[in-house]
């Protein structure tokens, strides 16, 4: 089985994630009543918990494959920096590129939750770009990590960590070691992003990036090989919730890979899931046809867990003995 020679591998790939790093608070309870003060409802908490998103979760991601993974970002001085920093050191991800900025606050998104709805969610986050002096730290940073990476994965949430610059520039860098880029992008402006292995929009994204409709297979395959242009020689891989994913490459044929799951209980943090797998596939050594059918079954398996979730070793093993 693929997935097993993946997580054989694994343990021998060094990757390096880059990008908006973010922690999600989830705040569950029981709504029984209306608030007096206003027609909004009580929810009386049960469990708060916390985990990680962004590029802390592609960073995650990855870990749980087995690779060896160091992490580049921007976090602020506060309760949610000292959580993330706290659980991605539990992981054994290397944070020495993740360096603070008291200017700024550590994104956060909080998810109120009762008798099973997403009630309301509230973000608490700084999009505007980096100041001169915290870009430079981090791309010094993130020089020196490169010396020691096989791949490297753009998290791009648009928060302002990774601006066209950023990305124009780690590309560039990591293409002069040969190393492969994967990127989870969030510009409408893919071109930000040529000269990467894969880009890994969703339906909507690629969407929006074309200035084109996508209703049917045709205008999917005509919004692609427009974005194609743009950011060649890199691959597109679509992913497309329930219908699976598409790869596009300049000079292949089109492949479609239908979706694995068995049941949808949340698509957070399924897109970090892709470019981790992707990632460490390809810093093992597989083609990307290979590394997207792992990158899809993998998806399949955290899209049927609620909230953000890291897939483990053993549920990939798991899947890929239920797909035979």
């Amino acid at each position: 089985m693929m997935i097993t020679k993946l997580l054989m591998r694994a343990p021998t790939v060094r990757v390096l994630v880059a990008g908006d790093c973010m922690l999600d608070a989830y705040v569950t309870g029981a709504a029984t009543r209306i608030s007096p003060e206003a027609p909004v409802a009580v929810v009386e908490v049960s469990e708060r918990k916390f985990v990680l998103g962004g590029a802390a979760n592609v960073a995650a991601n990855a870990v749980g494959m087995g690779a060896k993974v160091k992490l580049a970002g921007v976090t602020g001085i506060d309760d949610a920096s000292s959580r993330m920093r706290a659980e991605l050191t539990k992981l054994e991800v290397d944070i020495e590129a993740l360096i603070e900025d008291d200017s700024r606050v550590t994104t956060t998104k909080t998810r109120v939750t009762a008798g099973g709805q997403q009630i309301v969610r509230f973000d608490e986050e700084n999009r505007s770009p980096l100041s001169a002096r915290m870009a430079s730290q981090l791309s010094r940073k993130c020089e020196q990590e490169l010396e020691d990476a096989d791949v490297l994965v753009i998290s791009d949430y648009a928060k302002g960590v990774a601006p066209e610059s950023f990305c124009r520039w780690m590309i560039e860098r990591a293409a002069k070691r040969g190393m492969p880029v994967v990127v989870d992008p969030k510009s409408t402006d893919l071109g930000r992003y040529r000269g990467a292995r894969v880009v890994t929009p969703n339906l909507r994204e690629a969407a929006v990036a074309a200035a084109e409709a996508i209703a049917s297979n045709e205008d999917l395959s005509r919004a692609a090989e427009k974005l194609l242009g743009e950011i060649a020689p890199a691959a597109l891989l679509i992913t497309r919730g329930g219908d699976g994913m598409s790869l596009f490459e300049t000079g292949h044929r089109e492949v479609h890979i239908p979706a694995f799951t068995h049941e949808v209980a949340d698509v957070t943090g399924a897109g970090d899931t892709v470019v981790a797998t992707l990632a460490v596939a390809l810093g093992a050594g597989f083609e990307l046809r290979e590394a997207a059918e792992m990158a899809n079954l993998a998806a399949g398996v955290a899209v049927g867990h609620h909230g953000t979730w890291a897939v483990k070793r053993e549920e990939l093993i798991e899947a890929s003995r239920q797909r035979g």
